[in-house]
């Protein structure tokens, strides 16, 4: 899995990157075939703003989060993001692995 942070209006301090990264390990704990995360952290007057890509099996997932603290943001964009990876891992499971198709009756009967 492929990590890429990057910030306007502020430099992205190394931890920064490492809280980042070790954020949104989780994801990958959840969903193993997340491709690649592009964070980017932004500041505008008191907002501090986190939004992420994640690219997974195919699927595009955005999702975007703002507080007062950059830290507390990029909490809230994690749970967001592993909210909606957790749901798309639901929906492209096979919930009927076990159960097979009804058996005709061949001609004879």
């Amino acid at each position: 899995m492929q990590i890429n942070v990057t910030g306007h209006h502020i430099d992205v301090t190394p931890a920064l990157r490492a809280y980042v990264t070790e954020k949104t390990q989780r994801l990958s704990r959840h969903f193993d075939q997340v491709n690649s995360i592009h964070v980017i952290l932004n500041v505008e007057k008191l907002q501090h703003q986190a939004e992420a890509t994640v690219h997974a099996a195919g699927r595009t997932i955005f999702a975007t989060q703002s507080a007062k603290d950059m830290y507390a943001s990029i909490d809230g964009l994690v749970d967001k993001l592993d909210r909606q990876v957790r749901r798309y891992k639901d929906r492209i499971t096979n919930h009927h692995h076990g159960r097979q198709d009804p058996i005709e009756p061949g001609p004879g009967y």
